[in-house]
């Protein structure tokens, strides 16, 4: 069984379990206050895993299916036996990282709260497009496939537009930034993948 599959099914048993004892919710939630005072640091990593309902838990898990599989079998070729180390420090460290400037902005403020894998999933996601810039994909609901490449460059700056909107509830900082980990993570650990990046998107002109 892939790593990418049980982590989806303890995040999907997590999240159900949360929404049953709301003990554990509280206790796992990234409530930066409760981290700071307390130094329950644990809260940047098991907010990951749990999810505010059955949509966010759906579309998160759903997207990371799609493509933790695919980067998994790229690890398999760069890191060998150190794979799933690196799989796991590319998704895990990606919540921590995305939970982070959160943790620093709300560190006094005890009624802030925030749940989620956005963040390791985004690290996944744009790792992938790193490794593959010419997949398919689409952003909902704009009905038309697109480079990865070009779905970052519009990601990027449909979360920044909708950070500064404020138009929903969605921490779509901590999107670009578990993003952003992703992208730093494979440059680092694999250097080549960014000369393969730019012959691939250069190709095509």
């Amino acid at each position: 069984m892939s790593v990418t599959i049980i982590l989806v099914i303890a995040t999907v048993l997590a999240s159900i379990y949360a929404w049953r004892d709301h003990g554990l919710r509280n206790k796992w939630i990234h409530n930066a206050y409760a981290a700071n005072k307390n130094k329950e640091y644990h809260r940047l990593i098991t907010s990951g895993f749990i999810h505010a309902d059955y949509l966010h838990l759906f579309f998160n898990m759903y997207a990371f299916y799609l493509f933790g599989g695919v980067v998994e079998q790229y690890f398999e070729y760069f890191f060998g036996g150190k794979a799933i180390l690196a799989f796991l420090g590319l998704y895990l460290v990606g919540i921590v990282v995305a939970n982070l400037p959160d943790f620093i902005k709300y560190k006094d403020n005890p009624n802030f709260n925030s749940l989620g894998a956005s963040g390791g999933v985004s690290a996944v996601v744009f790792c992938s497009v790193i490794l593959n810039p010419m997949m398919e994909l689409m952003i909902f609901p704009i009905p038309v496939a697109m480079p990865g490449y070009i779905f970052a460059l519009v990601y990027v700056a449909y979360s920044i537009f909708m950070e500064k909107k404020q138009m929903n509830n969605v921490n779509h900082m901590a999107h670009l930034w578990g993003a952003l980990w992703g992208v730093v993570f494979i440059f680092t650990t694999e250097p080549s993948t960014l000369g393969r990046f730019i012959d691939q998107i250069r190709l095509p002109f």
